[in-house]
């Protein structure tokens, strides 16, 4: 019904329009709002902020849809959040909910900076929850934490970097199809789907993945400091996954709990017997506890009737190639 409103109220506006009679302008999309503060639970003067990292981490703008409202970007929104908690003397923790697989390298490393940084300059302590899923890029962000809890369930790990590319050649040939590129230098269309990677072209790629899988390493030596060695890093990054006790066994976390044990672990931890647990939303947007998430997006980990695989709208901007943190076995 209220799609059919819409619908009719839209050709309305058209037939006045064109009838000459009057001119009307009407957006189709309504503006981002600014943040509101929500209390979730609890009571008192302190504040522990909820911050949530969900689905697919990207710094790509939330694409738009028709009636929706246009929404930033997950980068964008954690540093508007970290901006707004840090002018909030009462905020005296940040409590981190985990649930994604991972996603591209320069947006998990971003919001991983952003928190280092609000660490440093506020000296704010940092807690982090890892849900269902804390995987690669949602780890390599955990370590920005002063600690990290894990459902009892979790998985974690996949410490790694991926970069995929399809090679269809061989079929562009059975079906008759050939490509013809202009080009300055021969590396100008490395990892094109229309040939074969060569040697060299190879071993330029593994290279960059080689670089970008140090840096990994070294985020969770430096994260874990005290905790784990940097060669107990090493042989544990291999891209396997971890359950919630594995990861603890092997030093990755510090502990097995639930959201509300973590909670109850950062009030300890600032000396605090009250606090409210609070968010930032946008108007329009609902949370009714600790377990909400935030509206679903074209970020998030589609499943059901999309037969694309997890994390497709990234890669759906083909032909670019995308450098990943992520779990996945597609």
């Amino acid at each position: 019904m209220q799609r059919f409103r819409f619908l009719a109220f839209f050709a309305a506006v058209l037939i006045i329009s064109l009838s000459g009679c009057a001119y009307v302008q009407v957006p189709l999309f309504t503006p981002v709002q600014p943040m509101q503060e929500k209390v979730l639970e609890g009571q008192g003067d302190a504040k522990i902020l909820l911050v949530e990292v969900s689905g697919v981490i990207s710094e790509q703008e939330k694409q738009k849809k028709m009636g929706f409202t246009e929404d930033v970007s997950l980068v964008a929104q954690i540093k508007e959040e970290l901006q707004k908690a840090e002018k909030d003397k009462a905020v005296s923790g940040i409590l981190l909910k985990i649930d994604s697989p991972g996603g591209t390298v320069t947006a998990s490393d971003m919001i991983y900076h952003e928190l280092i940084k609000f660490k440093k300059r506020t000296g704010k302590h940092i807690t982090a929850c890892i849900m269902g899923l804390g995987t690669s890029g949602g780890y390599y962000i955990a370590c920005a934490a002063d600690e990290i809890i894990a459902h009892p369930t979790a998985l974690t790990g996949s410490i790694g970097v991926i970069a995929m590319k399809m090679n269809v050649h061989g079929l562009m040939e059975k079906i008759g199809i050939r490509n013809e590129t202009f080009k300055s230098g021969d590396k100008k269309d490395i990892l094109s789907p229309f040939r074969a990677t060569s040697p060299e072209e190879f071993q330029i790629m593994q290279t960059i993945i080689n670089q970008l899988h140090k840096r990994f390493v070294d985020v969770i030596a430096d994260g874990r400091n005290g905790t784990l060695k940097r060669n107990a890093v090493e042989k544990l990054a291999d891209g396997r996954i971890y359950t919630a006790d594995q990861a603890l066994e092997n030093k990755l976390i510090d502990k097995v709990g639930y959201l509300d044990d973590a909670i109850a672990h950062i009030k300890n931890k600032l000396n605090l017997k009250e606090a409210k647990i609070i968010v930032y939303l946008r108007p329009g947007s609902y949370k009714g506890s600790i377990y909400s998430s935030y509206p679903a997006s074209t970020m998030s980990w589609p499943m059901g009737a999309n037969l694309l695989p997890m994390g497709s709208e990234i890669f759906s901007s083909a032909p670019q190639v995308k450098f990943m943190y992520l779990w996945s076995p597609w």
